[in-house]
């Protein structure tokens, strides 16, 4: 099983692509998953939605969903959530959570800025990416394709 830290961004976008393009060479299953606390101001934060006044967990993780089968047709999603103000420790840790109840063999995370020697303490990629209890891709850019087909929460632009 590959597991895809998927958040709907660019990277997280091309993390998916190739998970999916390494599971067909492979054999293997993919499972892209979203965390997606009920906060508002989170999601605003990650563009999901232009303001807290529209947001609705259920839609974006519909939104997120779609797009998600859309890079990749074979794979699974699931959402998960954390509740209200999530440190990426809780992202972390739920991701982390879902990659050992599924035996994930390699986590595919988009991160810029994962692995390097200083990691933001809000970095989520570098966060997975220190544990060693499972292998991580770290897809730092995003082909212009990827770009191209599916901008980061293209669903909620006018």
């Amino acid at each position: 099983m590959y597991l895809v830290a998927y958040d709907g961004s660019a990277l997280a976008n091309a993390a998916l692509d190739r998970a999916a393009r390494f599971a067909s060479a492979t054999g293997h299953d993919v499972l892209a998953v979203a965390v997606v606390p009920d906060d508002s101001k989170y999601a605003v934060e990650a563009g999901w939605v232009p303001s807290r006044e529209v947001f609705d967990r259920q839609t974006v993780v519909g939104e997120l969903h779609k797009t998600a089968v859309d890079i990749a047709p074979s794979a699974s999603f699931r959402a998960v959530s954390v509740g209200r103000n999530p440190a990426p420790g809780n992202i972390v840790a739920e991701l982390k959570a879902v990659a050992s109840e599924t035996d994930a063999s390699v986590i595919f995370v988009g991160s810029e800025n994962a692995g390097r020697v200083i990691v933001p303490l809000v970095s989520v990629g570098g966060n997975v990416a220190s544990d060693d209890s499972h292998d991580v891709h770290i897809v730092r850019h995003a082909s212009p394709e990827i770009h191209r087909r599916f901008p980061k929460s293209h669903f909620y632009l006018p």
